[in-house]
């Protein structure tokens, strides 16, 4: 059986492309480990994008910040190797710039505004559907 962290990281992974391709970003998944965990297409520009999905939590003693974690394995901040992060709370997820921080973080209330929130589309159409 899986470990429950790889686990936790394949859900968040999950909500994270869903979120994206809700919103109308191509995304896609290395065949082989590498870097970053999806590569997006941006809709409005049509260029591709390195990503890095991380699952949040909160942290009481920061007025209930919602906490991004993003080190690498060796305890450094991702580089130029990462364009964005995508982190996940539950159901929701947010796109954010790598501005090489081992650390983001946020309320809820300011999330929205400083990151950009990935609703994910919670039903399919009928008529699309067929």
């Amino acid at each position: 059986m899986a470990y429950s962290t790889s686990i936790t990281g394949g859900i968040s992974e999950l909500t994270a492309a869903r979120a994206l391709m809700s919103v109308g970003y191509e995304v896609s998944k290395p065949i082989v480990p590498e870097v970053y965990d999806l590569l997006i297409r941006d809709p409005n520009n049509g260029r591709t994008y390195t990503v890095q999905v991380k699952t949040m939590f909160v942290r009481e003693d920061r007025n209930n910040a919602l906490v991004v974690y993003t080190r690498k394995g060796d305890g450094k901040p991702y580089g130029s190797e990462v364009d964005y992060f995508v982190a996940v709370y539950g159901d929701k997820a947010y796109l954010f710039e790598n501005t090489h921080q081992g650390e983001y973080w946020a309320t809820e209330a300011s999330a929205s505004k400083r990151w950009i929130e990935l609703t994910a589309v919670n039903e399919i159409n009928e008529a699309e559907a067929v």
